[in-house]
């Protein structure tokens, strides 16, 4: 073999090592990346610089683990709330599975209006009328017969715009959120106006959030021995507790006991949930999920009906918090598979 062929030789062995060096260089930055799914960016950024700071021990900023609590929203914060609540979603589609039980319910309000589809004359009913619906399709029933009846109706039901079940349409950046923060030592837990009993049966499988750390509105459960001797508990159809605006911060400290030093919201709802975690001592992070984008979900802020951003907008930039720009910090809204 010549000179100038082992020359090039070397050469070409040279440049097939860079190549093999670059790859794995990339291939370990991507590994290491918690958030793939959030685009590089301010509030990227602002999420990994706090975890750090506050993970980081003998830092000026370090919390210890038992004191690292994260609450979360979940309607249009860990999954889609459009055009309708899910939970509202699912109380419509029980009253048309129980309507041949309730022949009266044919010309009975608000009953009439959802079974014919009259939007305007079910409107028209006002919360007076959701009162009614949500009372017969939440209550009379044990909490074993109701967590079933939600996850029946999560495997079968179908949203209207993306033909997929209701619980896939949560949003993928805020999964790997969840993971991010449980390994470095958080614990996860939602704080939502939905109702306590319909989150429960799911949160686990699809959030990793088990059923004691889920905080929202209840209902009254009272304790009973059933027909065959055994105790169960029954669901009746009065309000409890509802766990929006400011019943956040006092389900906080009713369920939790310690305030949060990381928490995450969409609406005017969730105001005083960040405003309650921002005003602790020491390091804090308040975050907003920010709809705009129409295209792979939906854009919508001050005006909504649902979701309504307002004011809570405004705090954040007055206080400086971190608000997520759906459109432009997040390459992929929800899991590629239902």
């Amino acid at each position: 073999m010549d000179k100038c062929t082992r020359l090039k030789r070397r050469a070409c062995l040279a440049a097939l090592v860079a190549v093999v060096v670059l790859c794995s260089v990339v291939g370990a930055r991507a590994q290491s990346d918690p958030l793939p799914s959030w685009n590089d960016g301010a509030a990227k950024k602002s999420i990994t610089g706090f975890v750090a700071r506050v993970t980081t021990q003998g830092g000026a900023d370090f919390v210890p683990p038992a004191e690292r609590i994260a609450t979360f929203d979940n309607d249009g914060t860990l999954w889609t709330e459009q055009p309708i609540y899910f939970q509202l979603a699912f109380a419509f589609d029980r009253v048309k599975a129980m309507a041949p039980e309730h022949p009266d319910w044919k010309t009975r309000q608000p009953f009439k209006a959802l079974l014919e589809k009259d939007t305007k004359a079910l409107a028209a009913t006002g919360e007076k009328g959701v009162m009614q619906i949500l009372a017969v399709t939440h209550a009379g029933m044990t909490t074993n017969v109701f967590a079933q009846s939600v996850r029946d109706w999560l495997a079968t039901a179908r949203h209207p715009r993306f033909k997929r079940p209701y619980d896939s349409l949560v949003y993928q950046p805020m999964l790997e959120l969840l993971a991010y923060l449980r390994a470095n030592g958080f614990k996860t837990f939602i704080v939502s106006g939905g109702g306590i009993e319909f989150m429960r049966p799911w949160t686990e499988r699809v959030y990793g959030i088990p059923p004691e750390q889920v905080v929202g509105s209840s209902g009254v459960v009272k304790f009973q021995i059933g027909a065959d001797g055994k105790p169960v508990l029954m669901k009746e159809a009065k309000v409890e507790f509802i766990d929006d605006g400011p019943g956040k911060p006092v389900g906080i400290n009713r369920f939790i006991g310690r305030r949060p030093i990381f928490a995450f919201g969409n609406s005017d709802g969730d105001l005083q949930m960040l405003q309650w975690t921002a005003a602790g001592q020491g390091a804090r992070f308040a975050g907003i999920v920010h709809h705009t984008d129409a295209e792979r979900e939906y854009a919508y802020d001050r005006q909504s009906k649902i979701g309504k951003l307002d004011k809570t907008l405004d705090a954040a930039a007055a206080g400086g918090w971190t608000v997520v720009d759906m459109k432009q910090d997040w390459k992929t809204m929800f899991p590629d598979s239902p």
